[in-house]
Order: C-alpha cells, then sequence, then structure tokens
C-alpha cells in the first residue's frame, strides 16, 4: 500500500516536473542539458525559499518603517503644538505692540482704558445690591483686581486687569453654576418644577444683558464681541441663579419649629386610636407644651380656629395653590387676613383635637393634595446651602 502512494507521488512529480533538455548553440557548437525531475525540483525549492526570505525582510522593513512613521508623527505633532503657542504669543505680543503704537507711546492711557473696561464690568456683573450670596463669592477677584493696579508699573497694571477680568468671569460662571445647581435639587426634591414659580417676564439683568447680539455691550463695555459674550453668559446666570433664590425664598421650604424634631412621617402608619393602617397628611415634630409654631414660608392667614380632628388650626395661603396647615395648637397668635413672613411665630405646640400628646401636625397641600413635608423640610436645607 505504501509503495503504491509512493508511487502516485513519484507518477504527480514527474507529471509536474518533466524531464527537460535543452540545446545550447555557442561558438559553433552544441551543447546538451538535461534537466531531471530531481533537479527541477530542487531548482524550485531553492525559488521559493529566496521568496520567503524576501517576504520576510520586506515585512520586518515595513514594520520598522511605520514605527519610525508614528514616532515622527509624534514629534511633528509636539512642534506643531509649540510652534502654534509660540505663533500665538508672537501674536499677543504685536497686538499689544500695535496698541502701544496707536496711542503713540501712551502707556498710562492705555491702562487707563483697560482700567475702565474692568470698572464697566465689575459694575455690570456685581449689580445684585441684595444677593449677598453673590457679593461675597465675586469679592475677592475684585479685591485681587484693586490690590493688582495699586504701585504697578503701567504695563503690568494693564496686565494685571486682563487677569483680574478673567479671575472675575470664571468666578461669577462658578458661583451662578454651584448655586443655581442646589436650587434646581431642592425643587426637585420638593417635586416641584422651578419653571412654574421663577417671575414670568421682567429683564433679568437689564437690557444690556439680554441683548440677543452681544455686538452692542461690546461696543459699551469697549470690549472685543467674544468677551463680551462671556460677560452676557456669566450675567445671565447669576441672574438665573437670583430669581431661582427669589422663587425659594416665597415657598414653604423652612422647618415649622425650631426646637421639635420629626417624631411621626408621611404616609401610611398605626393609627394611635384605632391601632389599625391609616392615612398620615402630614408630618409631626415633637416638642414641649408652648414651643413656638413658626411660618414655614411668607403668605397670607386664610383660615384660624377649630377643624374636626386637628384641634385649633392656622391654614397659610401662599399662592399658585399652596397651603401650609398647623394642627393641634394650644394658642394662635395670627388672625385670618393677616400677611406673615417666613419664620413668623403663628401658634404654640398643644395637644388639642384628636392628639395623645404635645406636638405639632404640620401639613403642606398643593392644588388640593397633600404633598409630604419631610420633602419640603430638606429642599429648605439645600436652600440655605446655597446662600
Amino acid at each position: 500500500m505504501r509503495m503504491t502512494r509512493f508511487a502516485r507521488l513519484r507518477r504527480s512529480l514527474e507529471d509536474l516536473f518533466p524531464e527537460r533538455h535543452l540545446y545550447v548553440r555557442s561558438g559553433g557548437e552544441m551543447r546538451a542539458f538535461v534537466l531531471s525531475t530531481s533537479r527541477q525540483m530542487a531548482i524550485a525549492a531553492c525559488v521559493a525559499g529566496a521568496a520567503l526570505w524576501m517576504g520576510v525582510s520586506t515585512a520586518s522593513m515595513l514594520v520598522n518603517v511605520m514605527s519610525l512613521s508614528k514616532g515622527d508623527q509624534e514629534v511633528a505633532r509636539t512642534q506643531a503644538k509649540y510652534e502654534r503657542w509660540i505663533a500665538d504669543r508672537q501674536a499677543r505680543l504685536n497686538s499689544a505692540v500695535a496698541q502701544l503704537n496707536a496711542t503713540n507711546g501712551g502707556i498710562d492711557e492705555l491702562a487707563a482704558s483697560v482700567e475702565k473696561r474692568h470698572a464697566a464690568l465689575a459694575l455690570l456683573l456685581t449689580d445684585f445690591k441684595d444677593d449677598p450670596g453673590a457679593a461675597k463669592a465675586l469679592a475677592p477677584a475684585l479685591n485681587k483686581a484693586v490690590a493688582a493696579t495699586e504701585g504697578a508699573d503701567p504695563v503690568r497694571r494693564v496686565e494685571n486687569v486682563r487677569a483680574s477680568q478673567e479671575r472675575l468671569i470664571a468666578a461669577a460662571d462658578s458661583y451662578a453654576k454651584s448655586r443655581a445647581d442646589r436650587l434646581r435639587l431642592a425643587f426637585r426634591l420638593a417635586g416641584l418644577s422651578p419653571q412654574t414659580y421663577m417671575p414670568r417676564g421682567g429683564a433679568l439683568g437689564g437690557p444690556l444683558i439680554e441683548a440677543k447680539d452681544p455686538r452692542a455691550l461690546a461696543a459699551v463695555l469697549d470690549v472685543n464681541e467674544s468677551f463680551a459674550e462671556r460677560i452676557q453668559h456669566a450675567a445671565l446666570s447669576l441672574s438665573e441663579a437670583k430669581a431661582m433664590a427669589e422663587a425659594a425664598e416665597s415657598l414653604p421650604f423652612a422647618k415649622p419649629t425650631a426646637a421639635g424634631a420629626k417624631s411621626s412621617g408621611f404616609g401610611v402608619r398605626f393609627d394611635p386610636f384605632t391601632h389599625r393602617p391609616a392615612f398620615h397628611s402630614g408630618l409631626d415634630f415633637s416638642g414641649g407644651f408652648m414651643t413656638p409654631v413658626l411660618s414655614t414660608g411668607p403668605g397670607v392667614v386664610s383660615f384660624t380656629g377649630v377643624r374636626s380632628g386637628y384641634g385649633n388650626t392656622v391654614e397659610i395661603d401662599h399662592g399658585r395653590g399652596m397651603k401650609t396647615r398647623y394642627a393641634h395648637l394650644q394658642s394662635i397668635a395670627v388672625r385670618p387676613g393677616q400677611r406673615v413672613a417666613v419664620g413668623q411665630r403663628v401658634g404654640a405646640m398643644g395637644s388639642t383635637g384628636r392628639s395623645t400628646g404635645v406636638h405639632l401636625h404640620y401639613e403642606i397641600w398643593v392644588n388640593g393634595r397633600a404633598q409630604n413635608p419631610d420633602r419640603f423640610v430638606r429642599a429648605g436645607e439645600y436652600v440655605q446651602q446655597s446662600s
């Protein structure tokens, strides 16, 4: 069997490489060469080996070339970055030289012009006299600007004022974003939408800031258009945060008592009288007899008196469908129609009505539906942190 296979293989090779005769005529003589099957196979093996070696060498060379090209590319990118940086610095230097030439060497005039521009920017962004949080956040940048210009040479004053402008814009953006984010979170915790309670209409930040085209602002403040856009964005952000804070101040986000601790939550609980599951529509605060009860937000007293199960009760209308209720009071300190402020005393804790002991039962209603007061209390904590 093996001989048969060997014979077949040998026959196939002979068919592939048949014996060939070559005749070469040179110098009038004829020479004959015989290429047997074995010689042709040896020549083919040599050719295949040479081709394999050339392929491996070529692949290795290509890998090296690609590796070098990546390194060269990285070097080229780095070089281009530094060239751009140098070109940018050179352009700034040329701009400064051009400005100095335009003022005929009046460096003092150039410094004074830049300082006036900074003063206009500071005035625009700090026009929040009733917002102490914004003034406090922007004060360091303003103080640094003033300190940087005192006793410095004119060129240094120009550079210091420009740097202080950047710090002021950054401080305004950072403060506005942080405060607005906390206030939005407070509204979400209470299940409310900020847009619903923010003032409608009005020119927050003034007409210059609200102008759609920042070129007008750039002309007034004598700055380039891109910097005017940054001023506009920062001022609008501050205005939005301020408006959101004012909306939060009109809502019942405060605690109804300063001394009491939460004792019973909102939702289903075991009724203290029937000992069966029942819905509790408010939040209870424990406390001593006659502990002051405070208004959780500004509003108008809409009811005082006795309600079934609630005992002595005070209800305050905060507008836009929002109402708070304070129950089981021992005494009432307000009258219907009276306008109250946040934190104002409306009564004192007691145990009137359907009550097992001295405590305050506190409810919040929005458009006729009872809400979880604990969410509003926690929202108020975020409002305090944002100020």
